[in-house]
């Protein structure tokens, strides 16, 4: 059974996010998958959605607003604060740990090398986690 079937990916880098896309389908077609460039544009929008996404793809470095001030963000929010989010980019280790000690994400994946690497990290988070 599929845990997570609406996705939303929150990263400023508009070929990463087809590349991710791509991915997604790949591994599972079933996925509703949505992707925003702007975070504070993405925040707005889960504010005001009727349907929130099962799992956020976040990543950390972003202009305008960080992975970081992103994830306190929803994570002061009642509504928002339960959605599972998985922080993608090069964050520090220290902080990783924290974050994940405070569950305020669930896991964490370094950005992908390549397509294969993309395709095998996502059928571990998608499938297994």
């Amino acid at each position: 059974m599929l845990l997570y079937k609406d996705i939303l990916l929150v990263d400023d880098d508009a070929d990463d996010a087809e590349i991710f896309m791509e991915a997604v389908s790949c591994v599972e077609k079933e996925i509703i998958f949505r992707s925003e460039d702007n975070p504070i544009k993405a925040l707005q929008d889960l504010e005001v959605s009727l349907k929130l996404p099962d799992l956020i793809f976040l990543d950390y470095n972003m202009p305008l607003l960080n992975g970081k001030e992103f994830l306190s963000r929803i994570k002061s929010k009642n509504k928002l604060k339960n959605i599972p989010v998985i922080l993608i980019s090069t964050p520090s280790e220290e902080f990783v740990k924290d974050l994940l000690q405070k569950k305020e994400i669930i896991h964490y994946m370094s950005k992908p090398n390549n397509y294969n690497e993309l395709i095998g990290m996502l059928n571990f988070v998608l499938k297994f986690h």
